[in-house]
């Protein structure tokens, strides 16, 4: 079992969670992180620091999330690993509440 990052985390990218993994198993997009499942050790210490809560046991994602546990596998192959804390972007409050922002999710590293 691995831990997902699921859409909620689109356009907030807090980075958390990022502070807790003792693999640094998370990868760092344009406007969303994801989990690397063959680096995630299955730890939990993730899911509790997400604020909006876009964290979730493989076996535990919803039904209409499914789809983010290939997009975790496939975008953690080219993006960059994030090992440190960075500022969420200025508009992440305004984003957090936002429901089906799967389009716009950018499958580029970051600039």
């Amino acid at each position: 079992m691995t831990f997902v990052v699921t859409e909620a985390c689109i356009q907030c990218k807090y980075t958390d969670c990022v502070a807790v993994c003792p693999v640094d198993a998370f990868r760092e997009g344009a406007n969303m992180l994801v989990i690397d499942p063959r680096e995630c050790i299955d730890c939990n210490l993730c899911v509790p620091e997400c604020p909006v809560e876009a964290i979730y046991p493989e076996h535990e994602v919803p039904a209409e999330q499914q789809a983010f546990i290939a997009h975790n596998a496939d975008l953690a192959r080219s993006w960059p690993a994030i090992t440190r804390v960075k500022a969420a972007p200025a508009d992440a409050a305004a984003w957090a509440e936002v429901r089906h922002k799967r389009h716009l999710l950018e499958r580029d590293p970051p600039r």
